[in-house]
């Protein structure tokens, strides 16, 4: 499969090529080009292993995935405290979804907008959901936290994302290039002031995942806007830095500026006459 996507097809080779030179300038030709032929090294035993995901057992689960350091987590929940868990698309998060439910204290809640093709939402969802994980929407998330109260839940947030067109993303410097980053997980942890956690998918070795986490905060509430953001932002940028090869570089993180929100927020002011 690499030599056809990679050396045949170059799939999306120019976009993979252009955030690496554009998040590493100091990097030499080289250097550039051993990355990227480790990513799609990496990316292909990904694109293998999520296949098998819609098909794989606990046990098979158990022995390619593990958490480190689950207690990190846990002592929220005997505190009887919902958190809010934080990522990026750093190696396997189809092997992570399907495993994150038994080792933790809590419901694990990922929020989900549903994709257009009916047939893969439903393979997907069901995929993911398999052994404990809930898909939800957004506003199922809240309802849940309404009318749940007693039940310890973690809900988790894709933070990597580039942000759409009508969300107000917070911007800061990522891998060197003035990147907006979705604010979904600081706005949903201050108001139901809940702790951070920031989770990292480690390889091992192939096919072998290592989950750890971070606290990034215990009281959203007492810092200012943009902090807890910027914090697990970093976080994952550092992880990034340690080993380029694991993130998803495919992705076009940078496709919109931040001339397109200021163009946005003109038009809606002078559409609604404020």
């Amino acid at each position: 499969m690499y030599v056809v996507l990679y050396k045949v097809l170059s799939y999306r080779q120019k976009v993979v090529r252009t955030n690496l030179v554009n998040s590493f300038p100091e990097k030499s030709k080289a250097e550039i080009k051993a990355i990227e032929t480790k990513f799609y090294r990496h990316f292909c035993d990904l694109i293998v292993e999520s296949i098998k995901a819609f098909s794989i057992t606990k046990e098979e689960v158990n022995k390619c995935i593990s958490f480190k350091n689950p207690e990190v987590m846990n002592k929220f929940a005997d505190q009887g405290k919902d958190v809010v868990l934080v990522g990026g698309h750093y190696n396997n998060w189809e092997i992570f979804a399907v495993a994150i439910d038994e080792p933790i204290s809590f419901q694990p809640i990922a929020l989900f907008t549903p994709l257009t093709n009916a047939f893969m939402n439903e393979k997907i969802t069901s995929s993911r959901s398999k052994y404990g994980l809930w898909m939800k929407r957004y506003p199922e998330v809240k309802e849940i936290f309404t009318t749940q109260k007693d039940l310890r839940k973690t809900v988790i947030f894709g933070t990597d994302q580039c942000p759409k067109r009508h969300q107000r993303p917070h911007w800061m410097e990522f891998l060197n290039q003035e990147t907006g980053v979705q604010f979904g997980s600081e706005k949903f942890a201050k108001d139901n002031d809940l702790p951070v956690i920031y989770a990292v998918i480690q390889k091992v070795k192939r096919g072998v995942y290592e989950i750890e986490a971070q606290v990034v905060c215990e009281n959203p509430r007492e810092l200012p806007h943009g902090k807890i953001t910027e914090m697990h932002t970093k976080m994952l940028e550092d992880d990034i830095k340690a080993d380029p090869a694991y993130w998803l570089w495919t992705h076009k993180r940078w496709k919109r500026k931040k001339s397109d929100f200021i163009n946005q927020e003109e038009e809606t002011i002078t559409t609604d006459g404020n």
